[in-house]
């Protein structure tokens, strides 16, 4: 007997489908979907938040010679991963789609241009930048590590009557 819920898919299937709610609930912080879904993307979830935890500080400055178009040459520093937050940047690559960043609303092309220069994983980035914090913070002020998700039954799904939940950041 296998140690996890294989949700009446096969493992391409199962893996495609639970890779991409676990990249939604990333990126928009609540999905819907059955009890058994929820339970099996909240496992998913959480290793990839404890990892951004325990490795975002993880960085390394990088003196770097920069050549302009003139030819010129000059030193400018870099912040680079360091090997652990380089480790988990690739593990998290491979556990959720790449999503791309979308225009505002009445922004301009400029200025989303300016907003997204040099960030090419969005996903990953927002799970270095806001989730590994906002987390390491609450591990420090509570005493607690894990957790982030929390997974709500809504009730009976109209149709085929299937448990439906909501899982949610914390």
């Amino acid at each position: 007997m296998a140690g996890y819920s294989k949700l009446g898919k096969r493992p391409s299937i199962r893996d495609a489908l639970l890779r991409r709610q676990v990249t939604d609930l990333l990126w928009y912080g609540k999905v819907e979907t059955t009890w058994t879904r929820a339970k099996a993307v909240q496992r998913i979830a959480e290793k990839i938040i404890t990892l951004a935890v325990n490795t975002y500080q993880d960085t390394i400055k990088v003196a770097k010679n920069v050549v302009d178009e003139k030819g010129v040459t000059s030193k400018k520093e870099v912040i680079n991963d360091g090997p652990k937050k380089l480790n988990a940047r690739r593990k998290m690559m491979g556990q959720v789609y790449d999503i791309q960043e979308q225009r505002m609303e009445k922004e301009s092309k400029t200025a989303f241009v300016a907003r997204t220069d040099g960030i090419y994983h969005p996903i990953i980035e927002k799970i270095f930048n806001i989730y590994g914090p906002r987390y390491a913070q609450r591990k420090e002020e509570t005493g607690q590590g894990g957790g982030y998700t929390r997974v709500m039954k809504v009730g009976p799904r109209r149709g085929d009557g299937a448990e439906v939940a909501i899982i949610q950041l914390v």
